[in-house]
């Protein structure tokens, strides 16, 4: 049920901030201080983010699945998961909530955040799946989105990154992507979908309150 202006009834508000394209590890390094800092009181938050090429290894990433990395810069992180890459091209968001507050487990997150991918892929027409075992959105078995999460006190960072242009995807191939060798990744433009990343962050934005309960409020457009 909606009330006024679209906003879902009950809905909590919270701030989203449009970062632009930034350097990958200031970014990082906000999001724990923002996660450590915050209490109950703390509003939640979501950026979205362009990032500078980079490969990032998770808790569980294993050095031997980068395996020409050549001029991009390899980061060991703190979220779950194998080896991915962020890069011009792909929106990252990063929703920083506060789940005890939202009464939502881990489980139940990281499948509303790949429920809201889906459906924005419906948006253009775009048929996409989960895969048992393998967190993240597919599309005819193509992987168009990785997520990796980190939660700490009940509040996540970390978050999702979804291929839009083609530009995304040409550094899959000097890793294996989340530690699947030969895994295919495609982009929302090589599907018939938008080439602007503009166009897709309201979309993505809507599903991914709807799926939590929450409006978004817009912050600046500034790290905290």
């Amino acid at each position: 049920m909606q009330g006024e202006g679209g906003k879902p009834m009950g809905a909590r508000t919270a701030i989203v901030r449009d970062l632009g394209r930034q350097p990958y590890e200031p970014v990082w390094r906000a999001m724990q201080a923002f996660t450590d800092a915050r209490n109950d009181d703390t509003p939640d938050e979501l950026w979205l983010v362009e990032h500078e090429p980079v490969f990032t290894l998770g808790q569980a990433g294993k050095p031997e699945h980068v395996l020409m990395p050549g001029d991009i810069p390899v980061l060991h992180v703190d979220r779950g998961g194998q080896v991915t890459y962020h890069g011009p091209g792909q929106i990252v968001a990063y929703p920083l909530l506060d789940l005890k507050r939202l009464k939502i487990g881990v489980r139940d997150y990281v499948c509303r955040i790949e429920q809201a991918i889906i459906d924005t892929l419906d948006t253009w027409n775009i048929g996409a799946a989960r895969k048992d075992g393998a967190p993240g959105v597919y599309v005819n078995g193509a992987k168009i989105a990785s997520l990796g999460i980190r939660v700490r006190r009940g509040c996540t960072f970390h978050g999702l990154a979804f291929n839009i242009t083609g530009a995304s995807l040409p550094p899959f191939s000097r890793i294996n992507p989340c530690g699947y060798a030969g895994l295919q990744v495609v982009a929302l433009a090589d599907l018939g979908g938008p080439t602007a990343l503009d166009a897709v962050k309201p979309v993505l934005l809507e599903h991914l309150g709807r799926q939590f309960g929450l409006a978004w409020q817009a912050g600046a457009p500034t790290l905290p």
